[in-house]
């Protein structure tokens, strides 16, 4: 009774606040965009989860391209997949191809292209923004949404992706051919460069220390220009250029236009860029390859065996600064065919401590990436003074007696050659074999059997995301009627 007084002394002082309705309650598990609006944090947390989102995949996707690329193993006696899924493949019928179950739904990071979808609809309602603002977040978006994409198709190549997030997540959008996607990509960055032109001085949020030099629109545009300059790259090879899908001197010049726009500096410090940043803090995570905390990761023996050396005979300072020797020997899992991999004593110290950044793009990827614009554009000379700066300064090799006369093909081995060894275990060697047709140059570790020879070419999409199309018609065709669930 006491209660029922109460409450009706209540209601007569707050007579807006009362009725014989049902009482409404918000619920907090299932928000909205108008209701992340009215709270004056939610933009920097959302902006905070795209970053995440972002880093989330990346050390387990270095993880898998090494052992793609020749670059790196995983040695686990009690799980074999580590070494066999990678390097000799699972037979399906008379092809041999990855197996698609488990390892890489990471890769296929559609959790982030969602919540990138449901940043710009919240930035596009948000009423306490000015124009200048919501450019600046916008901008931000589309770079995301393009890294992310860029990403996905690096890793699928023929095999295509989604590029549309529907309103409805419940509705599968169509997959788009390799072609297709680069273009998005491409148009998205373009997009995201506009947005963040008229951004104004600073983002309506703040970016974390891995984006320092580069937390302003103006110098954020300048990182956005740089992942631009990779995928014209990767698309203008796209395998072997524009005879097999790829998008040719068009895409040369558009590189050597997004190059000039980026924070490439021919003289400037190899290591400055955008990184991913881990900690122990609560809440936080930690890079995961580090040597320590991760144990079961070698180096590829090859790192020592191709090194060139310097002129006092030692060898290339990359391989000095970046691998590790001495570790215990360890073999890949043993099958009737003989080990799957051969043996390793090596790995790496790139990433020393479990806090180490590790890169998104840096300015010695730029310069690289420099040498290979001139060189498909007919600079040979300009190509061979680009890939000398890395090679000399990062690793204290001699100049290469490399002239215009060598040829293309002896200057891209060279060029490759510098990728390899200033990019080790960036993410990027199997993509730039596969792009160049290359594939084949890649060690082999197998001795014997009938998969000796194979070396995965796409990364495949997830078996999860297959058996779900699979359940609607059609959901999984490309725009050719490719299946694109069958590599």
């Amino acid at each position: 009774m006491r209660n029922r007084i109460l409450l009706a002394a209540l209601c007569a002082g707050t007579l807006a606040g009362c009725s014989d309705k049902p009482l409404q309650l918000t619920n907090p598990n299932s928000a909205t965009i108008l209701g992340a609006n009215a709270d004056p944090n939610a933009l920097q947390l959302t902006a905070t989860g795209l970053l995440s989102d972002f880093r989330a995949p990346r050390t387990g996707i270095m993880s898998a391209l090494g052992r793609f690329g020749r670059e790196s193993y995983i040695f686990t006696p009690q799980e074999g997949r580590n070494t066999t899924n990678l390097l000799i493949g699972i037979t399906v019928g008379s092809k041999t191809e990855v197996d698609p179950a488990g390892l890489y739904q990471t890769l296929w990071n559609y959790t982030a292209l969602r919540n990138i979808y449901n940043f710009k609809s919240s930035i596009n309602a948000n009423g306490n923004l000015s124009a200048q603002q919501k450019s600046a977040a916008l901008g931000f978006a589309k770079t995301m949404e393009a890294a992310a994409l860029l990403n996905i198709i690096s890793y699928t190549d023929t095999l295509g992706l989604v590029t549309q997030i529907l309103a409805d997540p419940t509705q599968l959008a169509p997959f788009v051919s390799r072609d297709s996607a680069y273009k998005y990509i491409i148009a998205s960055f373009d997009s995201a460069l506009t947005a963040l032109a008229a951004g104004g001085s600073a983002f309506p949020f703040t970016l974390h220390s891995g984006f320092t030099g580069f937390d302003k629109p103006a110098t954020f545009a300048k990182f956005a220009s740089a992942l631009e300059a990779r995928a014209a790259a990767y698309y203008a090879t796209g395998g072997g250029g524009a005879a097999t899908g790829g998008g040719g001197a068009a895409y040369w010049t558009k590189a050597q236009t997004a190059l000039a726009a980026s924070f490439l500096n021919m003289a400037g410090d190899m290591n400055v860029g955008v990184y991913h940043v881990y900690s122990s803090a609560t809440g936080d995570v930690l890079n995961g390859i580090d040597p320590v905390t991760n144990t079961t990761l070698y180096a590829h023996m090859s790192y020592l065996t191709d090194a060139q050396n310097k002129a006092d005979g030692t060898m290339d300072n990359r391989v000095l600064n970046k691998i590790v020797t001495g570790l215990g020997t360890r073999q890949g899992p043993v099958t009737s065919s003989g080990p799957t991999s051969a043996s390793s004593v090596i790995g790496f110290k790139i990433y020393p401590t479990s806090a180490t950044p590790v890169p998104v793009i840096r300015n010695e990827e730029l310069i690289l990436l420099n040498a290979e614009v001139k060189l498909a554009l007919g600079d040979a000379a300009g190509a061979i003074a680009a890939l000398n700066i890395t090679r000399q300064v990062s690793g204290g090799l001699p100049p290469s007696t490399l002239t215009p006369a060598s040829g293309s093909t002896a200057i891209l081995d060279q060029i490759l050659y510098e990728k390899r060894y200033s990019l080790m275990f960036e993410g990027l060697r199997w993509v730039d074999m596969r792009r160049y047709g290359r594939l084949n140059q890649l060690p082999l570790d197998v001795p014997s059997g009938p998969n000796k020879n194979f070396v995965a070419i796409v990364s495949p999409i997830p078996q999860a995301e297959c058996l779900t199309r699979a359940k609607v018609s059609g959901a999984f065709l490309g725009p050719n009627g490719q299946n694109n669930c069958a590599p």
